[in-house]
């Protein structure tokens, strides 16, 4: 397994992303949509994780437009105050460009068998489920993801699987909002959304202020067993 920045082209200009590797390809792949603090750490370790899995792992820069290369983390208020900054800078249609994008060149990537697959964290939770919506994805996993209520319009849309993990006391999703989303997924034949009741945001951050080992487990094992079945067969 090795990990490396390479570049991507897109349709408004080349970006960065970390790219890790399995020891045996080709392999099924996975893109990672990052949380506001961009293609950091913990990113990075997601991608290694991933490919210790055996999948080819791809996170890719989302915040170049605005300033490429950040790296931030979730232990200072100035980080903080920088990352919601780029949250709120962040163009959510031409992220989704480029992500469409990085999937079409990881699955022509020589380590790639083919199939590629999302997950995202936090706004990349959104993202996984507008990969759904809007790309190419065989497969996307969202994990407490943020305003997918205000774009439920977009399911009729979903074609390829789609798993969301939510948690109950999430300080950006209110109650009203995830009713909404299982008023509008539950019954969609291709959508699988697991509740955390007592999970705050970011419950599987490592090291973060809300990271529960269980509930982490649980959502990891669950997203694990769904690529599993929609990536490798």
């Amino acid at each position: 397994m090795s990990g490396q920045d390479i570049q991507i082209s897109g349709p408004d200009g080349d970006f960065s992303g970390y790219l890790a590797l399995p020891e045996q390809t080709p392999a099924p792949a996975v893109v990672l949509l990052q949380e506001i603090f961009g293609v950091n750490a913990d990113m990075r370790a997601k991608c290694d994780a991933l490919a210790k899995e055996g999948y080819v792992a791809f996170c890719p820069d989302l915040f170049w437009r605005i300033e490429p290369g950040i790296q931030l983390t979730d232990k200072t208020e100035a980080e903080w105050a920088r990352a919601f900054e780029l949250f709120n800078a962040f163009n959510v249609d031409n992220g989704m460009k480029d992500i469409a994008a990085s999937i079409e060149a990881i699955r022509s990537h020589e380590a790639c068998s083919g199939k590629v697959g999302t997950i995202g964290y936090c706004l990349g939770g959104q993202l996984a489920y507008l990969s759904a919506t809007r790309t190419g994805s065989d497969a996307s996993v969202g994990y407490y993801g943020v305003a997918i209520a205000t774009k439920l319009e977009e399911a009729k849309s979903i074609s390829k699987p789609l798993m969301l993990h939510i948690a109950g006391k999430d300080e950006f999703v209110p109650a009203d909002q995830q009713a909404a989303m299982h008023d509008g997924l539950d019954d969609h034949p291709m959508t699988e959304l697991h509740d955390y009741p007592d999970m705050d945001h970011a419950f599987a951050r490592t090291d973060g202020t809300h990271y529960d080992h269980d509930n982490a487990v649980l959502a990891d094992g669950r997203t694990m067993t769904f690529l599993a079945q929609h990536l490798r067969f």
